[in-house]
């Protein structure tokens, strides 16, 4: 294999690995990324996203500085986005973790966002606004709502193109079909390397510091069902199916300590004809997110979630597991004619499990759900929906009244043909439990202390989200801590 020693070793090749190695190649010469997977599936987890980001800025004016360089004068006249500034992102976190996400971490991360996407940018990591994602055409204007507004140019699969390009230029090594079995100590507890696996077998690589950046355990059906319950080994799986939580296992053998909220996970509405593990063609088009301007039923024809109870972006990472609750872990969305024309892209791709009639009866004998409980559900609800003005781009309090679930914005009776309905499973995203990592990305042991030489990133670093997360906070912390850690790294490699 040649030389077996380098300055760092980067676990993983995602959107946090992939930062890491930048990072750490700013510091040092030699750093190796290890891939577990072939290179035509390469990118982890964020290859399979919309590439969004969250992060802090005072208003588009801010945001055109060094994000959205190529903004033209002509879209920033149609363009109505609220500033974000670091509070507002602080009070969304801590809001939908129900006050339970870190403080020091979280700070770190929203203080750190702008400056890093900023980074990226540098790399040729391209942005663009969410336009069919994340705004509301009202009044020939477009208005950007929920605090999510930038992604990647082509989403996942262009922000690791571009993340690998720029590895590549940066002369980091990469090697593929290379799992990590074991990280390598010296006797005073340090990491020095990895023990690696390639389809020749098992080989140790030397190292000055080790960055696990490889994702948490959502692919692995065993730990699911272990963690966050029952029946969790039969959800679908989003992205990649090689995270396997081989990062967070490598760490606890060496005493590294859990943390964060092992139990829960970001889980969506996901088209019931997906398959296991997501489709690299198809990328994150299988979820389903206007559920915000229809209503959503279960097989027994009863709704049984608020669909307006906030911005999707503050919502749907949670209601996949509200989903896997439901008869056969099955939900239908239901849309008239007033609102089907505001579906996102994603309700029109080839694979979608779509349904439509004239009536709602009709629906539901193609839904083969009993045609007067779904009646009945969607008369109850249009007899509660509130007079008010319906406006999507902001929480208009279009609301329901005397029906249990609610539905608190958006509540338009369900009421002009044709229906159309499109069936849902729980797609699993990522888990919320994790390694504890400090302020530069070191793993911490049982004792609180940092194991030397050793640092995480990504969906492996616990602590930040319980429960739910704001839309974008995902890939921006893998960004961040990646960064962070990757850095630190180098500088611990230097010194």
């Amino acid at each position: 294999m040649g030389d077996q020693r380098y300055d760092v070793i980067i676990v993983g090749a995602g959107n946090a690995a992939l930062s890491a190695a930048l990072s750490a190649r700013e510091q040092v010469e030699r750093v190796l990324v290890l891939e577990k997977a072939p290179p035509h599936e390469r990118g982890g987890n964020s290859y399979f996203t919309g590439g969004g980001f969250r992060f802090a800025h005072e208003g588009l004016q801010d945001v055109r500085r060094d994000v959205l360089v190529d903004l033209s004068q002509a879209e920033v006249d149609l363009i109505d986005m609220p500033a974000y500034p670091p509070e507002k992102f602080y009070e969304d976190l801590m809001s939908v973790t129900d006050h339970q996400s870190e403080e020091d971490l979280a700070r770190i991360l929203i203080n750190n966002s702008h400056d890093t996407v900023a980074w990226l940018r540098r790399y040729r990591v391209r942005w663009i606004l969410m336009f069919n994602r994340q705004s509301h055409l009202v009044n020939g204007r477009h208005h950007f709502y929920g605090g999510l507004n930038i992604e990647a140019s082509g989403g996942g699969a262009g922000l690791v193109t571009a993340l690998f390009a720029a590895a590549e230029k940066a002369n980091i090594e990469i090697r593929y079909e290379t799992a990590p079995r074991r990280l390598i100590q010296d006797r005073r507890g340090s990491v020095v390397g990895v023990e690696a696996r390639d389809p020749d077998g098992l080989y140790e690589i030397s190292a000055k510091a080790v960055v696990l950046a490889c994702g948490g355990f959502e692919s692995n059906p065993e730990w699911r069902a272990r963690y966050l319950g029952a029946d969790w080994d039969l959800c679908r799986v989003r992205g990649t199916r090689h995270n396997t939580g081989d990062g967070i296992r490598l760490a606890l053998e060496i005493g590294a300590e859990s943390y964060g909220n092992w139990s829960s996970c970001h889980a969506v509405a996901w088209d019931i004809s997906a398959p296991p593990f997501g489709d690299r063609a198809v990328g994150d088009g299988f979820q389903k997110h206007s559920y915000t301007l229809g209503i959503v039923v279960n097989l027994d024809g009863q709704r049984f979630l608020d669909e307006g109870a906030n911005f999707r972006t503050y919502t749907y990472a949670k209601y996949g597991r509200e989903i896997m609750k439901q008869p056969r872990r099955t939900a239908v969305q239901i849309f008239d004619s007033k609102t089907t024309p505001m579906l996102r892209d994603e309700y029109r791709i080839r694979q979608v499990t779509k349904m439509e009639a004239d009536t709602i009866e009709g629906l539901a004998e193609q839904l083969e759900i009993d045609p007067i409980a779904l009646a009945q559900t969607v008369t109850e609800f249009n007899a509660a929906c509130q007079p008010a003005e319906f406006n999507p781009g902001i929480l208009d309090g279009k609301r329901t009244l005397g029906v249990i679930p609610p539905k608190s914005n958006w509540a338009l009776p369900i009421d002009s043909p044709p229906y159309v309905a499109f069936v849902t499973t729980c797609g699993i995203t990522f888990t919320f439990g994790g390694l504890h990592i400090n302020a530069r990305g070191e793993v911490q042991d049982t004792t609180d202390r940092s194991i030397p030489g050793l640092y995480a990133a990504g969906e492996l670093v616990g602590g930040l989200f319980y429960g739910n997360y704001p839309g974008g906070s995902g890939l921006m912390a893998g960004a961040v801590f990646g960064r962070i850690s990757g850095r630190e790294a180098g500088r611990h490699a230097k010194a």
